[in-house]
């Protein structure tokens, strides 16, 4: 377990950075709440995952590179995207295995990168923030493909989530298949990646669910798409902006 009084660095990721700015203050509140302090290294830009994921592993490994000078001071690392942390904890370690001083301290970065759910729940031990929902909803998971299969994420958020007062939680058919995202997928593949993605919102609009619950920015941009395209009611939220809602503001009970 990590003791609360360890300060945790935000690692805020790019997408979120860029289009979902709240739900990098929905970790920090949540973050507050629980009464760790949080810092943000000013010097972070991106972990490298698109360019490696697109074969280009030396330009990875020199935006790697910012990240571990970034982050050379962190205790913790917490992130709002599973996607991201697993390009750390896996693959940093590869890129520098040719420089043994970098090498090492990517191994180091990558032992103390943590998801947040993964954090919140096997890191810190917390099964529920003790919070409430202005009003009973309805929510289902998609589970991320990089979270799910290389960190094994999915209950912890939803242990969070089942133990918030007026959340209901309902099922979601193929609730662990592929968006369609994957990054450049969606682009170099955007026939396959659209059919994977209209499958998807089948499924979303016959949940029973109000809302989809994910833990990756770029799946819920990828569905929130689709969905506002089809002119759809329902929606795709980050987890963490749900459970920072449960939560009062500060100064109040």
């Amino acid at each position: 377990m990590i003791d609360r009084n360890t300060p945790v660095s935000l690692f805020v990721t790019c997408i979120v950075d860029m289009v979902y700015p709240n739900t990098g203050m929905s970790v920090v509140k949540i973050l507050e709440h629980l009464g760790v302090k949080v810092d943000f290294p000013m010097g972070q830009t991106c972990c490298g995952q698109p360019a490696f994921n697109s074969g280009y592993h030396t330009e990875a490994r020199s935006v790697a590179e910012q990240f571990l000078k970034a982050f050379a001071h962190a205790q913790v690392i917490v992130a709002p995207s599973g996607s991201c942390v697993a390009m750390i904890r896996h693959e940093y370690p590869a890129l520098f295995a040719d420089d043994p001083k970098l090498k090492a301290e990517a191994e180091r970065i990558a032992s103390i990168t943590w998801e947040f759910t993964e954090y919140l729940t096997k890191g810190l031990g917390i099964e529920s923030l003790e919070g409430r929902l202005p009003e009973k909803q309805s929510f289902a998971f998609h589970d991320a493909c990089h979270g799910l299969r290389l960190l094994g994420l999915g209950q912890g958020a939803r242990t969070l989530l089942s133990n918030t007062e007026n959340a209901e939680i309902c099922g979601l058919t193929e609730n662990d298949v592929c968006c369609g995202f994957g990054g450049l997928f969606s682009v170099k593949m955007s026939q396959v990646s659209n059919a994977m993605l209209q499958t998807k919102m089948e499924h979303i609009e016959a949940s029973e669910a109000q809302t989809i619950i994910t833990g990756d920015a770029s799946c819920l941009t990828q569905m929130n798409g689709g969905l506002s395209r089809k002119k759809s009611g329902k929606r795709v939220r980050h987890i963490a902006d749900v459970l920072a809602e449960s939560l009062p503001e500060r100064g109040k009970k």
